[in-house]
C-alpha cells in the first residue's frame, strides 16, 4: 500500500503543474494525494516559497524537492 503524500504548490506555478502531471498517474495504482497551496496559510509560504514544488510523505515527513519525475517518486515511496 503506497502512503498517503501531500503536494506542496501554488495556482500559476508551472513547475507544480508538471510536478502534479508527473504524480497523478501513481494515484490510479493507490496513491492519496493532497494538494496543498502553499499561499493559504502564509506559514507555508516561509518554508516552501522557494522550494516548490515538494512532494511530502505524511506518514515520515521525508521531502522529495523539485526537479523529480514519475521513477524518483516511485523510489521515494517505497
Amino acid at each position: 500500500m503506497l502512503p498517503e503524500c501531500q503536494l506542496f504548490g501554488t495556482l500559476g506555478c508551472h513547475l507544480c503543474e508538471i510536478a502534479e502531471a508527473e504524480v497523478m498517474p501513481l494515484v490510479e495504482h493507490g496513491l492519496l494525494v493532497e494538494l496543498v497551496d502553499i499561499a493559504d496559510p502564509e506559514d507555508l509560504t516561509d518554508v516552501y516559497g522557494l522550494r516548490i514544488p515538494v512532494l511530502r510523505r505524511t506518514d515520515t515527513g521525508a521531502e522529495l524537492d523539485w526537479p523529480f519525475d514519475t521513477a524518483q517518486v516511485v523510489t521515494f515511496l517505497r
